[in-house]
């Protein structure tokens, strides 16, 4: 790929794509870029939905585009990366069949069972009694998973098995997550902290990038409800080079090797969400995307050509050592609507963004934003925007991440206080 000669098309809308967008906008190899359909801090937008596959791909042929990026999951789990592929345009992004690991968690446990992967004990179920009966006779806690994709919402964690008899029911004949959860695994709960390990895939070799721990609950100290994650930080001092190299060994090396001995060889960016537990690092589940707001702490540390690096996956031609990543750290703290992640208001007026990204080290990154008639931005989302700060280490990164979501105000903000805590505890030590 020469200098300036890559067109790219990058499909998604949320603030994972955005930073997306800012990397790729950084590489002396990209000609011209198009986000679809992109949100308010994205250029270049085009007014496509991400299941247009049709349109899509019209769209990229009609302009040369030269590589598509597929960023969220569903897309990938319909197919998209195999359209395009299939209409002779590179895409970065596994096939439908290599996104199974993400979107049938069932398919993904019994994967890891045939390749020895470690994760939690588990079961899977398609009715209802045969459910009830295997919880009934476990003498250990457990979460209650819809096997298919739900928007990161599809997993509970039951305090009491009297509450787990009830998420079955709610999942498996009231349908709260419709087609998600024809399938239900019921898993071992594991003890732990968690740890989010990103790898960039071309089917064969890969290149792992700086470890991640976001914070999912909706308020300081781990309260409340899960949500998509309000804030993130990496590199994350708990994943240590001892660490990182048996993850290697025991999780990525095997995942690999195993997609491609069953046909489906994995490119892209493969994402377990993995707990280190007593007796070493599990995988809880398997992503087939960038998370989010992962990316927004990782991608800012990247040295490497981010579009020369997709377009080696793509190719099948990923060579690690390009992959370099900056010293230092960044830290993710995320703006969520008030309400959030139940039923939340849309349309305030967002004040202070250019003074946030004006600030030194401080990048911001937009999810839920939307433009008003009159050119101000308006919330649009649950989780609305994410400040990065960037810093020699998690001290400073996050002193700027809050530094510069200070001057970002809308009506009702929420965000948390504590976010990077638990890793300046360790950066002290």
């Amino acid at each position: 790929m020469g200098p300036g000669h890559v067109r790219v098309l990058l499909i998604g809308r949320g603030g994972r794509e955005h930073a997306m967008a800012w990397a790729l906008a950084r590489s002396p190899n990209v000609e011209q870029m198009w986000v679809a359909p992109g949100n308010n801090g994205t250029t270049g937008n085009v007014a496509l939905a991400e299941d247009d596959q049709k349109g899509l791909i019209a769209f990229a042929r009609a302009n040369a585009v030269s590589l598509a990026v597929v960023g969220p999951e569903a897309p990938l789990a319909a197919g998209l990366a195999d359209a395009f592929r299939g209409a002779g345009i590179a895409c970065f992004g596994p096939s439908k069949a290599a996104a199974r690991l993400e979107s049938s968690k069932a398919f993904a446990k019994d994967f890891m069972r045939r390749h020895n992967i470690p994760t939690a004990r588990y079961a899977v179920f398609r009715e209802l009694e045969p459910a009830l009966a295997y919880l009934r006779g476990l003498a250990h806690p457990v979460v209650v998973k819809a096997s298919g994709l739900a928007a990161g919402k599809g997993v509970v964690i039951p305090q009491t098995n009297t509450e787990a008899e009830a998420v079955l029911h709610q999942m498996l004949l009231e349908r709260s997550f419709g087609s998600a959860s024809d399938e239900v695994v019921i898993e071992e709960r594991l003890e732990g902290p968690e740890i989010s390990i990103h790898a960039f895939c071309d089917g064969a070799r890969y290149a792992i990038m700086p470890a991640a721990q976001d914070h999912k609950r909706i308020g300081d100290g781990d309260q409340g409800p899960n949500t998509g994650g309000m804030g993130a930080y990496a590199p994350a001092p708990i994943a240590t080079e001892e660490l990182l190299a048996e993850i290697r060994r025991t999780i990525l090396e095997p995942t690999l090797a195993g997609m491609a001995a069953e046909g489906a060889p994995f490119s892209g960016v493969l994402y377990p969400g993995l707990m280190l537990t007593k007796d070493g690092p599990r995988v809880i589940e398997f992503n087939c995307r960038f998370g989010d707001p992962e990316t927004q702490v990782i991608l800012p540390l990247l040295e490497g050509d981010f579009a020369q690096i997709l377009a080696d996956c793509a190719a099948g031609q990923l060579d690690p050592s390009t992959v370099t990543w900056r010293k230092g750290s960044a830290v993710a703290v995320v703006a969520a609507s008030g309400g959030y992640p139940g039923s939340y208001a849309k349309g305030h007026v967002i004040s202070g963004l250019a003074e946030a990204a004006d600030l030194p080290g401080t990048l911001v990154f937009y999810a839920g934003v939307k433009p008003s008639p009159s050119g101000s931005s308006l919330t649009d989302g649950g989780r609305v925007l994410a400040v990065t700060g960037l810093g020699a280490n998690v001290a400073e990164a996050r002193a700027r991440a809050y530094a510069g979501i200070k001057n970002i105000s809308f009506q009702d903000i929420h965000y948390r206080h504590d976010i990077g805590a638990r890793a300046l505890e360790k950066e002290a030590t």
